[in-house]
């Protein structure tokens, strides 16, 4: 049985050592090459003095570079923490500063960018650049060598399961981002369930195009390597260049955000009859769309998922539940259980709004340095088995949700997004599907900003379909329909261009109401 995260990529070498483990710009490479490489670079990481426990980041867009540093990080006993490439210089300075990271992985390019910044990175004392040519810049007291030259002697490694892996910072809509810490256990366990239910196996082709710094995006590659499949990566300029690439290198499985859904829904596939399924996470893709991608893809199974950094991934909603249930976000995931509680532990009646909470091998261990946080999230609970009175520690969502008798979950809402306007609790999420239903709009997005007598009011900003003509009083007498008083938006905004995204490809909402937040300051 493989224990540690690295150990799929041998595992899987030793099996089909001329399978294709990786795709990237018309070229191929081999388990057995794949093997290869990560053993070599974990040598050389070795080598440069990386000692157990510690951190390499990996700021890099998807290549094979990319993947044989994270797993080399792992076999050569250390953590890797995959940066999102779209992220600025002090941005990447904060985590690499905040996980103490001693190796890190780039390209010269980036590095340039990069330079200012990490002189205040007190524990990072090497950089490898991935670049064969080109003079990288001199750093005080931080060696720069190049990825070919990472290279040495084998030593022995001694892990065990429950040793950290990774840590994956959360794009948090508030404040500095939280790295989440992951074990060999939490991956390994998300890729078996995951692999489980989407029945994943060797004849597999996998796109990823969502970054591996996304707990989301990182599971492409795991899922693949548990079963010896191949990972296509990309790094797409348009969505239309995703259609081709499934045509092209027959695609078995794509895995996306609702704001990529909304505009792939919106192509022509054509004729697609290598795709096998597509999932999504991170919230919820409106009805609108789920039938047009159902339309658009007959052939194709549509996992609908939840999940949270902390736990992964909770629940899968089964592709012949959509029709009876497509407003749910399913079951638990294999080797999960999910728990809808209340503040003081208790467990919800059938259809009473509580806290999602996961229990299982794929909660994390918790936050980096943070221990505050860590408790706040990651909370004992006593599991309902007979005789069982011991605690164990699961995590806390932060999110509402409700169980109904047969033990489908539905989402409420995530409680930092909730509107509190004239004293009632407002779901934006409701604000958007009525937005969406006019069958105008391409994109929506529904938040609050401060109000002098509401509290909060409550605003939009939207897309429209291409050749779309309603105005913003269309959209406002839509929900005028179909919402009571207190959850009409009292302003609705059109913009001509696709709505910002946060680094993991989610409509950023944060920013979008930032912009909005001194509307209201002259009204009486």
């Amino acid at each position: 049985m493989t224990d540690l995260i690295h150990d799929l990529i041998f595992s899987a070498a030793e099996r089909s050592p001329d399978a294709a483990a990786l795709f990237y710009q018309n070229q191929w490479m081999r388990y057995e090459a794949l093997a290869t490489e990560v053993a070599t670079k974990a040598n050389g990481f070795q080598a440069l003095g990386l000692a157990r426990g510690e951190r390499v980041a990996i700021y890099l867009e998807k290549r094979f570079e990319s993947v044989v540093a994270l797993f080399a990080a792992s076999a050569a006993g250390g953590v890797f923490v995959p940066v999102n490439p779209v992220l600025k210089p002090e941005q990447v300075r904060y985590i690499l500063t905040d996980c103490n990271v001693r190796i890190l992985v780039t390209s010269l390019e980036r590095l340039k960018l990069l330079q200012k910044e990490l002189v205040s990175c007190r524990d990072l004392h090497t950089i490898v650049v991935i670049d064969s040519k080109g003079e990288p810049p001199v750093i005080p007291g931080i060696a720069v060598v190049n990825w070919h030259e990472v290279d040495g002697a084998h030593s022995a490694l001694t892990a065990i399961d429950s040793d950290m892996a990774a840590i994956i910072y959360t794009s948090g809509s508030t404040g500095k981002p939280k790295g989440v810490v992951l074990s060999h256990r939490n991956l390994i366990a998300g890729a078996q369930s995951v692999t489980q239910y989407l029945k994943n196996r060797p004849g597999d082709r996998i796109l990823t195009v969502l970054p591996l710094s996304f707990d989301y995006g990182l599971s492409q590659l795991t899922t693949a390597f548990y079963v010896g499949a191949t990972n296509i990566l990309m790094n797409y300029l348009l969505p239309r260049d995703i259609i081709r690439s499934v045509h092209e290198l027959q695609i078995t499985g794509i895995a996306a955000v609702p704001s990529l859904w909304m505009q792939l829904a919106q192509l022509d596939w054509g004729n697609v009859s290598s795709l096998r399924y597509i999932t999504n996470s991170g919230g919820a893709i409106p009805r609108a769309v789920l039938d047009r991608l159902r339309t658009i893809l007959p052939d194709t199974k549509i996992f609908l998922m939840y999940g949270f950094t902390e736990a992964f991934r909770s629940t899968y909603l089964a592709p012949e539940q959509l029709d009876r249930r497509p407003d749910s976000i399913g079951k638990a995931i294999p080797n999960a259980e999910v728990l809808v509680l209340r503040e003081d532990g208790s467990h919800c009646a059938p259809g009473e709004p509580g806290e999602l909470v996961h229990r299982g091998a794929l909660v994390a261990m918790g936050y980096w340095n943070n221990a505050e946080k860590t408790a706040a999230c990651f909370k004992p609970i006593i599991p309902r088995q007979n005789g069982l009175t011991i605690p164990e520690i699961a995590a806390w969502s932060g999110d509402t949700v409700r169980m109904d008798q047969e033990g489908y979950l539905y989402f409420i809402e995530r409680r930092d997004e909730m509107i509190k306007t004239s004293g009632y609790r407002v779901s934006p999420t409701e604000i958007e599907e009525v937005i969406y239903a006019t069958g105008y709009v391409a994109e929506a997005i529904a938040f609050g900003i401060p109000h002098p007598i509401l509290g909060q009011a409550i605003a939009a900003i939207v897309t429209l379909e291409e050749d779309s003509r309603i105005g913003a009083d269309a959209l406002l007498n839509a929900c005028k329909q179909h919402l009571p008083a207190y959850m009409v938006p009292s302003h609705i905004e059109i913009r001509e261009s696709n709505l910002p995204k946060n680094p993991n490809g989610k409509v950023d909402r944060n920013y979008l109401s930032q912009q909005l937040q001194r509307l209201f300051d002259d009204h009486q």
